[in-house]
């Protein structure tokens, strides 16, 4: 049970994660992957973030994680900071799903080792029999077979594989996982099941999820509340039908408007929002707001100033200065 003193499980405070790039001989400029993001997550409540690749979704669920070191910022967990001394600690409680089942698993090690080595790591057995036991509980609890478990690998299809690393990541019995792109590299059909899963998982073990992903309809589906990443830095946070149905940031409105409708006649009456130019290098980021060399509504305020996320209502917060 979470502390009754702590409304959230996880609060992230201005978390920043720079790569030094090198330029030149003995030069280097920051490539900020990270740049300022802020979000808290509830008890068993799933934060979807989504964004085009490499706006940062995948370095703030590492840098959570301490998989990366954080170059600034705060990550606080059930009231306590995570940092270097509690670390070991704390992994039992915040663990991670990969995004390529293909080479997150070792492929010299069977499935039973695979799921069992988070056992051994956190000792969290006293016999060998009990060791067994508790992973052919998780492989059950995943949709495996008890005879898959002396098996290795590359014996398995994606989604199995995906199946094992969710099964690793339950070992210690966590409270928070980061599910990153963790569906992405699987068959649509497949998807779904793994979806359902997760979805299931968390209604049996009260789980939370910070759900990493570019799919705009599997995020909706899956989560409580989206996040919209874009360049480093967080531009629309909310409820996740508020975001879906009323997007308040340009960006946050050419994705959804890109996202392929089931209903033939409704697909032909929206209008595709296509966004000019490229996106800028996080090496040489523009001033003031990074997303305004591609938005039609920027003003000479949005070259001066970096807009804050302000609250729309309803929790619904938006980074823009024409909203």
């Amino acid at each position: 049970m979470a502390n009754e003193k702590n409304e959230y499980l996880l609060e992230v405070k201005d978390l920043k994660q720079y790569f030094p790039v090198k330029t030149g001989f003995m030069k280097s400029l920051p490539l900020k992957a990270v740049d300022g993001v802020s979000f808290s997550i509830k008890p068993g409540e799933t934060l979807g973030l989504v964004g085009e690749s490499g706006c940062g979704k995948t370095t703030v669920g590492r840098s959570i994680l301490r998989l990366y070191t954080p170059t600034g910022g705060e990550v606080i967990f059930d009231g306590k900071p995570v940092d270097e001394k509690n670390i070991h600690e704390m992994r039992k409680q915040m663990q991670m799903v990969f995004q390529d089942p293909y080479s997150s698993l070792n492929p010299r090690m069977t499935v039973e080792d695979i799921i069992g080595e988070p056992l051994d790591v956190h000792k969290l057995y006293k016999t060998k029999e009990e060791r067994r036991n508790r992973v052919l509980e998780l492989m059950t609890l995943v949709g495996l077979n008890a005879e898959h478990a002396t098996r290795y690998a590359h014996e398995f299809s994606g989604g199995q594989r995906q199946r094992i690393g969710i099964a690793r990541a339950l070992a210690t019995n966590p409270r928070f996982i980061v599910c990153d792109e963790a569906v992405s590299a699987l068959d649509v059909s497949i998807q779904a099941q793994v979806i359902n899963m997760f979805e299931e998982l968390q209604e049996k073990l009260g789980v939370a999820y910070l759900f990493i992903a570019h799919d705009l309809l599997v995020v909706r589906h899956i989560s409580d509340r989206i996040a919209v990443m874009y360049l480093g830095r967080i531009v629309e946070i909310g409820d996740a039908d508020e975001v879906s149905e009323q997007p308040l940031h340009p960006y946050t409105q050419s994705l959804l408007s890109a996202v392929p409708y089931p209903d033939p006649k409704m697909a032909k009456e929206r209008k595709r929002i296509v966004l000019e130019g490229d996106v800028p290098s996080p090496l040489h980021m523009p001033s003031g707001c990074a997303f305004r060399t591609r938005c039609k509504y920027a003003t000479e305020k949005c070259a001066q100033e970096c807009p804050p996320l302000v609250d729309r209502g309803n929790g619904h917060q938006v980074a823009c200065w024409n909203k």
